[in-house]
């Protein structure tokens, strides 16, 4: 039942305080009414018994507190969701930014969602493919995971993010879906997002929030729950495997250290709230595959590091709450690798619940091991170079030189190609293949003999 009351106490940026009010829930819409101009909307953020706190989504410049009048609705803040929606681009809120009127949907589902159950809870076992080499072979991304990707300022984050829009489905031709909140971006990169999207046919099956950087502050908080919210609903209800990405998670902290401050709450480390961990959490958590269910949502959040400090309090927190990470890296950007993954310090924690014979190749592992150990003593050597030249290095070093430098430019630099899984192993294979026996400790005789097999047939033509 709707409740309206006349006048607020006072106002503090997006930020309306309300006096004693009746039967208040958090979540709740609210409408305010200012004279001669257009009504604002709002939501409930804090009901206490002498005051109640709404939040304003719209512009309050020259907001007059006592002149308004201010309506409760009952209704917690919902967005429509449904299949009707793939192929839609929407704001932050569920707006149409596509010029088409305002989605239908089947329901209205809660912004505010449930947490899963941890006892309904599947362990994450099955692999997505981004069509990235750099994530699918060596950082896998497994159904259900939370695999955040960690940017420095300047890199093509958002491209990185496009990509995967485009590249990514399930490989088994399973029902799938992408769901793409952008929060913080600018219009012309709206108008380019949605140009990439139609011209490779990605739109088809996506559904997009773009939040503008002059949208209003609540509005970078609401962005991402209506994309998880959809997302759910997909996955649970019409059994679709769908992939959440997120970019950018920053522009999300920034906004929720904003209205902290507004509200005058006690900041926490570097100004942030202290209870960022658990606002961070509410959103990364809502990932996982459910019992019952034939669905799943998978997360690839991307963040960029501010003054590129992984212990920054946003990489920090964000790293504890979800499943690994994969790093950007401006020394490979500057040199023209596309994706900049740098794969050392990248990890996926499910990977080896996604990989295998049951799931990908059965060499996955010792294939993923090897590449590992030959570039990361190729990277040792390119330091030593710096220090004795080049005749200081003994022939291993100089193979695996040779062998980071081709790595980095023909298997991680892949550009905009994408790639399937088949089309990653043998680009790794083609590496491995140019190296002795004796530099290849991490595969057994077993699988070397049965790539040289595999080889001799592919070079005589045999099925």
């Amino acid at each position: 039942m709707s409740r309206t009351y006349r006048g607020a106490r006072s106002a503090s940026g997006p930020l309306l305080y309300l006096g004693q009010a009746q039967r208040v829930a958090l979540g709740e819409w609210v409408i305010v009414q200012r004279p001669g101009e257009s009504d604002l909307r709002g939501q409930v953020i804090d009901a206490a018994d002498d005051v109640t706190v709404v939040q304003i989504l719209e512009d309050t410049l020259g907001l007059s507190p006592g002149s308004v009048r201010i309506t409760l609705t009952g209704d917690l803040a919902r967005v429509a969701v449904g299949r009707d929606l793939l192929g839609r681009a929407l704001s932050g809120v569920g707006d149409p930014r596509d010029g088409l009127p305002p989605p239908i949907g089947e329901a209205y589902q809660p912004l505010w969602g449930e947490p899963i159950n941890p006892t309904r809870r599947v362990p994450p076992r099955d692999f997505i493919e981004t069509g990235i080499s750099a994530i699918d072979g060596l950082n896998t991304l497994v159904r259900g995971q939370k695999l955040p990707v960690f940017s420095i300022p300047g890199l093509p984050a958002l491209d990185v993010a496009a990509d995967i829009v485009e590249h990514a489905r399930a490989p088994h031709d399973e029902p799938f879906a992408v769901v793409f909140v952008a929060i913080g971006i600018t219009a012309r990169e709206t108008r380019t997002f949605l140009q990439r999207f139609e011209q490779s046919g990605a739109l088809e099956r996506s559904v997009l929030f773009l939040n503008h950087a002059d949208d209003p502050t609540i509005e970078r908080l609401l962005a991402p729950r209506a994309a998880l919210a959809c997302a759910e609903y997909l996955a649970y209800v019409h059994g679709l495997h769908v992939l959440v990405v997120m970019a950018d998670i920053t522009y999300y902290c920034e906004a929720l250290r904003e209205v902290a401050a507004a509200r005058e709450e006690v900041p926490g480390r570097r100004g942030y709230p202290g209870y960022m961990y658990t606002d961070l959490a509410s959103l990364f958590e809502r990932a996982g595959v459910v019992e019952g269910s034939t669905g799943s949502v998978t997360q690839l959040p991307i963040l960029t590091m501010p003054d590129g400090d992984i212990t920054h309090p946003i990489p920090d927190l964000a790293g504890y709450i979800t499943e690994g990470q994969v790093v950007l890296s401006r020394e490979l950007h500057r040199r023209g690798v596309f994706p900049p993954i740098d794969v050392l310090p990248s990890l996926s924690r499910l990977m080896n619940a996604g990989i295998g014979s049951a799931h990908t190749v059965p060499e996955h592992r010792r294939w993923a091991d090897q590449l590992y150990a030959v570039y990361a003593r190729g990277r040792e050597a390119r330091q030593m170079l710096a220090i004795v030249g080049e005749g200081g290095l003994s022939r291993a070093d100089r193979r695996a030189l040779a062998f980071a430098e081709d790595f980095e430019r023909s298997f991680v630099g892949q550009g905009r190609t994408r790639r399937s899984l088949a089309e990653t192993i043998e680009a790794g294979w083609r590496l491995l293949d140019r190296l002795p026996v004796d530099d290849l400790l991490k595969l057994n005789t077993e699988l070397l003999a049965a790539r040289e097999h595999q080889r001799r047939d592919a070079e005589t033509g045999s099925p």
